[in-house]
């Protein structure tokens, strides 16, 4: 993830190792701009998940690894497979995603 944000930090002439006074052509310079975008979201993401595996941890040393943060209920052992961090089960995390895009609060859901 370091190595990403480095290389991705670096101004757009850094990136290219065109350091002369000359412009970048725009379609170049856009590339570049996509790729920087993209490659930093990955990083975000990858950072997302590390916080999340060690928040999963704490929850082992505390002895409550496996169990819903909302409602308490075990979390699906299969779910656990598929995602080790996960800290809500099935219906819990369904209600929070539903929250999270409002449709809720329109009596959709």
């Amino acid at each position: 993830m370091k190595q990403i944000e480095q290389d991705n930090l670096k101004s757009p002439r850094e990136a290219a190792g065109d350091l002369s006074g000359y412009s970048l052509h725009i379609a170049d310079s856009a590339t570049d701009s996509y790729d920087r975008e993209f490659s930093l979201g990955l990083a975000t993401n990858a950072q997302k998940i590390l916080y999340e595996i060690e928040e999963a941890l704490k929850r082992v040393d505390e002895k409550n690894f496996g169990a819903c943060l909302s409602c308490s209920k075990p979390v699906n052992r299969r779910r656990l497979t598929a995602i080790p961090y996960a800290r809500l089960c099935i219906e819990c995390q369904s209600k929070e995603e539903t929250k999270r895009r409002g449709i809720g609060s329109y009596g959709l859901g």
